[in-house]
């Protein structure tokens, strides 16, 4: 199971983009993919049209609530690794990949690095 960060639900838009064809490659493999509901709250801010919108959903098994097992989760992630206020949205994305055992894809290495001696498996 792969849990899937904001960019790589922005970058799947963009054809023959390293993550859009990741995602072809995935869901051609059988892989369950997933996102939390915080990436798509941001991935739906957009800019995007409901069309974009439709096409990343269709690679989706499951958008994931973000309910209070994983506000705990994110709390304790948020806490260890330094209460860094930029990491706070970072934690709850990280909280729903580790609960949900599933690996992360995201570009964003820098921030989610911060969670994986607390749990969090990269791609």
């Amino acid at each position: 199971m792969i849990c899937l960060d904001t960019n790589y639900l922005i970058l799947g838009l963009m054809p023959g983009s390293r993550e859009s064809q990741e995602l072809i490659q995935w869901a051609q493999a059988g892989e369950t993919l997933i996102t939390a509901m915080p990436a798509w709250y941001e991935f739906t801010c957009g800019p995007v049209t409901a069309k974009q919108v439709a096409a990343i959903r269709s690679f989706l098994h499951h958008l994931i609530a973000f309910d209070e097992p994983l506000a705990a989760e994110a709390a304790r992630l948020f806490n260890a690794a330094g209460r860094k206020r930029t990491l706070r949205i970072d934690a709850m994305i990280a909280a729903t990949a580790i609960v949900a055992g599933a690996s992360l894809a995201t570009n964003n290495l820098k921030d989610f690095s911060a969670f994986v001696p607390h749990g969090l498996k990269l791609v």
